[in-house]
């Protein structure tokens, strides 16, 4: 990359400009003026001041666009589909908070914090009095916001990709499949994506212009990712390796290096390090109710190593992830692909590294991503415990590198007719993406064949679970009317969440001695027979799919069954 680094620092850095130490070359976007090559219109010689934040009309009005599309495909029929086992897991923890003022960060199982805390204005806005009548699609909401706000975060990085690159890239993550399926999952994951995403962004503001607000922004991303979840610090690796893969990579590194580190002030530092670390233990000491939390916080990794080491049922080859992301064909279903995605990230950094005196996107930037994206990919891969929502961390690095590649590809293609048949191609691809992301969430939400579907709760769960709410309001005082559920190892969930309005529900690891309640919910793998240990005092009323495979038996009380069977409307002659 030519080099004109005094002058072309002092004349292009706003800091330079404003007395300030000039960060490192790479962090400078502004395209320097060749002595004597100005002509006669600085219009033509200069590029727009990118080192202010500027964001266009054509940026809004893009970014509008793909939040609205982005939320036309995550909001409809956000209830259709049954609550995952962590999802409910989830919403039962929150329910102790909301109902009771109670919750206490448990370091070894259940992640971070911010999830239900972040969860209570949506609760209170919803007008529910309290998690009885709490409805799913407005926990669902909690995550789906979440993403949404991720489209939206690529405003802050539009000096650095580009126009085209910073559009393209808010519309590559409105439709992704796994971003519009995990937005609409009730789990940790899309607020670390948002907070790691923040974080990037508020330091790429600070290089650009160091100021208070831009440190303290990263602090409080900062503080949210580790009250978020464990797995904050793999992305803080990553973020720390691709930063001195891309200092190495200066020609005048020592120089570099020293305006990096002059570009930094002490205040701002200390700033930031003191609202992520106010932040943090605000979240793990559940608002100073509970001093251990922030040490819990450190015990966590102990038990979180075992998993990664081995200790888990989640183990899976280290192609999992490339399986499910850019080629999942299982023989009877459809393809599900987000090539698109992958083949423009590629192209994206390979353009980062070419020979390109005038890039029409941030190089260093670009670099960063890269490198980022990289070893967030080898360390996932690497590690056995893996789980398909862990995906969304280097898919948004792949994403914005994919918005890197458009903004290269729109700058090679300089004809109209050329740019004209590309927007064309990517508009194509894009709605490929959307229909398909629209297939995984009707009716592929619960299907194996969908790559995102991993364990999931059937939809038959609801059918048994709308059979014992019927039941209870036959029984005639449904808060009172006893229910017991059997299984071995806890494997009942989301059932707790589903029946949380019977407060005489009762949980039991296998056959108890004594077994028997009006209604009774016990694993098909316990072969329970209760119809004929009660000698027919207790009967069978079918059986229903837990998750593929796994299979709930439904005994009933006969004489309650029988109550039950009359207050049903007659069938239909059509039935």
């Amino acid at each position: 990359m030519p080099d004109d680094a005094g002058a072309y620092n002092r004349k292009s850095c706003p800091n330079c400009q404003r007395g300030r130490p000039s960060p490192p070359r790479w962090f400078c976007f502004s395209r320097p003026v060749p002595d004597g090559k100005s002509g006669g219109s600085s219009r033509a010689a200069v590029s727009p001041d990118w080192g202010g934040w500027r964001v266009n009309r054509w940026i809004v009005t893009g970014l509008l666009l793909a939040l609205a599309l982005g939320a036309g495909l995550r909001l409809p029929r956000l209830e259709e589909r049954p609550l995952h086992t962590d999802e409910s897991v989830h919403a039962y923890k929150f329910a102790g908070l909301w109902d009771r003022g109670e919750y206490r960060y448990d370091p070894d199982e259940y992640h971070g914090p911010s999830l239900y805390y972040v969860t209570l204005p949506f609760a209170w806005l919803s007008g529910a009095v309290n998690s009885d009548e709490l409805r799913e699609a407005t926990l669902r909401l909690v995550p789906l916001v979440f993403g949404l706000a991720l489209i939206l975060l690529g405003a802050l990085l539009a000096d650095a990709l580009g126009p085209p690159g910073t559009v393209a890239a808010g519309l590559l993550t409105a439709v992704s499949t796994a971003f519009v399926f995990f937005s609409r999952y009730y789990i940790h994951e899309m607020l670390l994506v948002f907070f790691t995403g923040l974080l990037g962004a508020a330091l790429w503001r600070y290089t650009r212009r160091p100021a208070r607000g831009w440190a303290a922004l990263a602090g409080l991303a900062l503080g949210l990712m580790h009250a978020t979840k464990e797995t904050f610090v793999l992305n803080l690796a990553a973020m720390a390796v691709a930063g001195l893969a891309v200092l190495a990579l200066d020609p005048d590194r020592r120089e570099a290096w020293y305006r990096l580190r002059a570009s930094g002030r002490p205040g701002h530092l200390a700033l930031g390090a003191g609202v992520a670390l106010v932040v943090s233990v605000t979240f793990f000491t559940s608002f100073f109710q509970n001093a251990g939390g922030p040490l819990d916080s450190l015990r966590t990794y102990l038990s979180w190593l075992q998993r990664a080491g081995g200790a888990s049922p989640h183990l899976h080859p280290w192609m999992f992830y490339f399986e499910r992301l850019f080629w999942f064909h299982p023989a009877d279903g459809p393809v599900f692909s987000e090539l698109l995605i992958g083949i423009l990230a590629l192209i994206g950094a390979a353009a980062a590294f070419l020979p390109d005196r005038f890039p029409p996107f941030h190089r260093g930037l670009a670099r960063f991503l890269t490198f980022y994206t990289v070893v967030l990919i080898g360390v996932y891969s690497v590690i056995g415990y893996k789980t398909p929502w862990c995906v969304l961390g280097f898919l948004h690095g792949l994403i914005l590198l994919a918005g890197v590649g458009v903004a290269a590809l729109w700058r090679w293609m300089r004809q109209p007719w050329l740019r004209g048949v590309f927007a064309a191609l990517l508009l194509a691809a894009g709605a490929q993406l959307a229909a398909q992301a629209r297939r995984a969430n009707g009716a592929f939400s619960t299907d194996q064949r969908n790559p995102w579907v991993y364990a999931h709760t059937s939809k038959d769960l609801l059918r048994l679970v709308n059979r014992v709410l019927g039941i209870a309001h036959t029984h005639g005082d449904p808060a009172r009317m006893e229910v017991n559920v059997l299984a071995t190892g806890g494997d009942y969930w989301p059932l707790p969440w589903y029946l949380r309005r019977l407060k005489e529900t009762r949980w039991a690891d296998g056959i108890p001695a004594d077994p028997f309640a009006p209604v009774v919910i016990a694993s098909a793998r316990l072969h329970a027979s209760l119809d004929e240990k009660s000698d027919k005092r207790w009967i069978s009323a079918g059986y229903y799919e837990h998750r593929p495979r796994v299979f709930l038996e439904l005994f009933v009380e006969l004489e309650l069954w029988k109550r039950h069977l009359a207050s049903l409307p007659p069938p239909r002659d059509d039935e």
